[in-house]
C-alpha cells in the first residue's frame, strides 16, 4: 500500500469553509472543501454538517479548530 494513502487514512479529514460570498440570486453562502475537493455551497451550518455527513464524517466536531478551518469567521458567520 502507498505510504501516503495509509498515513492519510489515520488523519482526520480536513474541512475548509471559505469566507462568505454573496450571490444575488440565492444570497450569502460559504464555499466548502473537504480533503481539498470542492463539495458545494453552504448557506448555513446545517449545510456544512450535511456535506460532512455525505463524505462519511458524521462524527466531525464542526466547532473544533483542528477539524475545520473556518476562514473569514467562525461557524456563526453567514452574512
Amino acid at each position: 500500500m502507498n505510504d501516503d494513502l495509509s498515513s492519510a487514512a489515520h488523519h482526520h479529514a480536513h474541512v475548509v469553509v471559505h469566507p462568505v460570498q454573496d450571490d444575488p440570486m440565492t444570497g450569502p453562502y460559504r464555499r466548502v472543501d473537504i480533503l481539498g475537493e470542492h463539495v458545494g455551497k453552504a448557506y448555513d451550518l446545517g449545510d456544512v454538517a450535511e456535506f460532512c455527513r455525505r463524505a462519511g464524517l458524521d462524527e466531525l466536531d464542526l466547532q473544533s479548530d483542528s477539524m475545520v478551518d473556518w476562514q473569514g469567521g467562525g461557524p456563526e458567520v453567514w452574512e
